[in-house]
């Protein structure tokens, strides 16, 4: 009995294939789905079904036009057929999906949490569409149940199911081999032992004769039962080294296929990139210029009727056929050796913070009182970001040559809302400037303007700004930055005006800033927005621009970051209509007639505009390769942190927290920028005991080095200006003055 129950063990055991025939007729081939009827859907095959169905996006879209495939316990939905090539909108599990007949052609599917609302064309639809989906779900959940792999969220195709069951139903009968093998060598290892035992104390050759045979029948025994389980274990090897080689092969096809695709991918970035730099490079391709393809459908159009609210203008603007080509006479100036500038910076290390757990606490307050660790900034100071705003200063060498105060009216309010462009994805803070901390910017070869920033008042924070233009303009502003944290947002309000003159024609225009919001504090990804109105005067002949941002809602009709303007005369008669987006482009459009139109809501009167077709003033350039892991930044930006020899020690360049968040160590630049603030708060302590001792000596406390505070002719406001004499020490270099804020 013994024997016949171990010596099979002594041969290789059932194979492999042996222990897959019988699975393989176990699982039963998906049944065919209903054919439908209509045209609404089509069988293409046993298991597959297809046709057109209704599926809700959003309240601002509502039901959109999809197809979708059946196929495989799968339900799949693409835009157009032809999507199905290359692009797969969503895909929903029917083994787990819960399906849900509505009224009036309507049925909604619940899978991973998620519902799926979907309609038919008719209700005859609806029930092949019903009937198909029930119908694949039990299959699938019938093969999931037969094949006991009911946590797989998705069949698995049937011979690689089979090829893996079979395998592991092997191993199993292997490990009970292995399992019989090791009670009989227990059992038989003491039977031999106490044979040994009691051939020791044998006395007669009678007895040593008979407990010879009996150690040799147990000894043998146990030589085949160990026989047995090496045999067992061998086979147990065999089988998963086969299937390791199988599914190795397989992770190693996988591997090679993902990384072809990475590099393909990598590939078809690099060649876009090269493109938008060819076209933001080559002159036929200006963002003054339209192509002929997009002028084609309205050749025959010179202009439109639009209407806007007079108290809230919002245009649309005719499709150009005008050809007519704005190029900046920078081109000239390009031809010269110019110094090549860094079009990289290290990338953002991936530091997780709870920006909440820091924020709680400080709801109400004013953000620059807000102690914030570096992992919340951006390695730039925020006299540099006010030193972005001239990243399309060509707008005003254009505007510099117009000889229509309403026309270079349209190019200052383009630039006005061109440096909002930058901040689309750039929710970090900059850094709060130190007192007497300053920025410059000296591109005179490359664009003809020097910019020098000082940081003029801590609390609150202020900042003044001056920009000359060897091609024909002044700029200068002094901003206060009024921030709070509302708990669900931080709202950022720059307060104060930026002034531009032009030297030609003495045209001065004054606008102020509008609010930003960033949104999404306590949870989801952090967005940004800008909203609000900015009114352009020009005060030498009182022409004005009224712009209005339109704050992004959800269940708005308009586009996103929409910008609408209107430029009218001294006389307030409109001449143009701007329309645009602040994070991508802005278009003018001439009025040729206005008129009175009817009543629009609450009573008020709409104005209707005949226009010509809109030129464009201002593209957003594109974003340098590889933005997404350098803080966004743009082509400028990039460079403003750039070392450079020769600036003031007060430089922002200089600064050691800003430059060590740059380099990606960010636990030494928190310890620097502590350093700093504490010793800047010393200082502050510093200058309030002094003014408190010299109160009957009219102290004056804190004055800027660079500028001073003057009342303008125009406006009539006290504003910081330049006084002058940073360029001259700088050809000296004579810092004598700067004081030690490093």
């Amino acid at each position: 009995h013994y024997l016949r129950r171990t010596l099979p063990l002594l041969s290789s055991g059932p194979k492999v294939k042996h222990a897959l025939h019988p699975l393989g007729q176990m699982s039963e081939p998906v049944k065919s789905l209903p054919s439908p009827t209509s045209s609404g859907g089509q069988p293409a095959g046993s298991d597959t079904y297809k046709g057109w169905l209704y599926k809700w996006t959003n309240y601002l879209k509502g039901y959109q036009r999809r197809w979708f495939v059946l196929s495989n316990g799968l339900l799949s939905y693409y835009r157009t057929q032809a999507e199905m090539a290359h692009t797969c909108r969503g895909t929903i599990t029917l083994a787990t999906a819960h399906i849900e007949v509505g009224d009036t052609c309507h049925l909604v599917l619940t899978s991973g949490g998620r519902n799926y609302h979907l309609k038919a064309t008719s209700d005859g639809e609806s029930q092949r569409w019903v009937s198909a989906l029930q119908q694949a779900k039990a299959n699938t959940t019938h093969m999931m149940h037969q094949s006991d792999d009911s946590g797989d969220e998705a069949p698995v195709p049937q011979p690689d199911r089979a090829l893996t069951q079979g395998a592991l139903k092997t191993l199993a009968s292997k490990l009970d081999d292995l399992s019989t093998c090791n009670e009989l060598i227990g059992k038989h290892g003491t039977a031999l032992q106490r044979s040994l035992s009691e051939l020791e104390d044998l006395r007669t050759a009678t007895d040593g004769t008979d407990k010879l045979k009996t150690v040799n029948e147990r000894a043998t025994l146990f030589r085949i039962t160990s026989n047995a389980m090496i045999n067992a274990c061998r086979d147990f090897l065999d089988v998963a080294e086969t299937h390791s080689r199988r599914w190795q092969r397989a992770l190693q096809y996988e591997r090679e296929q993902r990384h072809h695709l990475e590099e393909t991918i990598e590939q078809l970035a690099k060649q876009h990139n090269s493109l938008e730099r060819a076209w933001r490079e080559a002159p036929s391709t200006h963002p003054g210029q339209r192509t002929r393809e997009g002028d084609a459908s309205d050749e025959n159009e010179d202009t439109e009727f639009f209407d806007a609210m007079e108290d809230s203008p919002a245009f649309i603007t005719v499709t150009a056929t005008d050809h007519t080509q704005h190029r900046s006479d920078a081109g000239s100036d390009n031809m010269q050796l110019r110094r090549v500038r860094r079009s990289r910076i290290p990338d953002k290390p991936n530091y997780s913070l709870n920006l909440w757990s820091i924020m709680k606490n400080c709801i109400g307050k004013e953000l620059s009182k807000i102690p914030m660790p570096v992992n919340f900034n951006e390695p730039l100071s925020m006299l540099q970001r006010l030193t972005e705003d001239l990243e399309y200063s060509d707008l005003l060498d254009r505007a510099a040559r117009c000889e229509s105060s309403l026309e270079q009216m349209c190019l200052v309010a383009a630039f006005s809302v061109s440096s909002y462009s930058t901040t689309i994805h750039r929710t970090a803070k900059p850094f709060n400037p130190l007192l007497g901390e300053t920025y410059e910017l000296d591109r005179l070869d490359d664009f003809g303007y020097r910019s020098i920033c000082e940081q003029v008042s801590h609390h609150p924070p202020a900042a003044a700004h001056h920009v000359t233009s060897q091609r024909g303009w002044t700029l200068w502003q002094e901003i206060t930055i009024d921030s709070k944290f509302r708990g669900k947002y931080i709202s950022v309000m720059p307060l104060g005006c930026i002034h531009l003159q032009f030297h030609s024609s003495g045209n001065h225009y004054v606008w102020g800033k509008v609010t930003s919001t960033v949104h999404n504090i306590i949870v989801g990804k952090l967005w940004i927005d800008q909203s609000g109105d900015i009114e352009i005067v020009n005060h030498r002949t009182k022409d004005t621009c009224h712009l209005k941002f339109v704050p992004y809602s959800y269940f708005s009709r308009d586009l996103p970051r929409k910008v609408t303007g209107v430029v009218a005369d001294s006389e307030g008669t409109a001449h143009h209509i701007l329309s645009g987006t602040w994070d991508e482009k802005m278009e003018s459009a001439k009025i040729v007639e206005s008129s009175r139109g009817c009543g629009g809501s609450e009573g008020k009167q709409k104005t209707v505009y005949q226009t010509l077709q809109p030129k464009l003033l201002w593209k957003k350039y594109p974003l340098p390769e590889n933005a997404e892991n350098m803080h966004f930044f743009s082509s400028l930006a990039l460079t403003l942190n750039e070392p450079e020899e020769g600036v003031a020690p007060t430089d922002s360049r200089l600064r050691p927290d800003q430059r060590l968040m740059e380099a990606g160590l960010w636990d030494e630049a928190n310890a620097h920028k502590q350093r700093l603030e504490e010793r800047q708060r010393l200082e502050r302590r510093k200058r309030e005991a002094q003014a408190t001792q010299a109160l009957e000596e009219d102290f004056e406390g804190f004055q800027p080095l660079w500028f001073e505070r003057r009342t303008d002719d125009s406006t009539g406001d006290s504003t910081y200006v330049y006084r002058g004499g940073y360029w001259e020490s700088k050809d000296r270099q004579d810092w004598s003055q700067c004081p030690d804020i490093f």
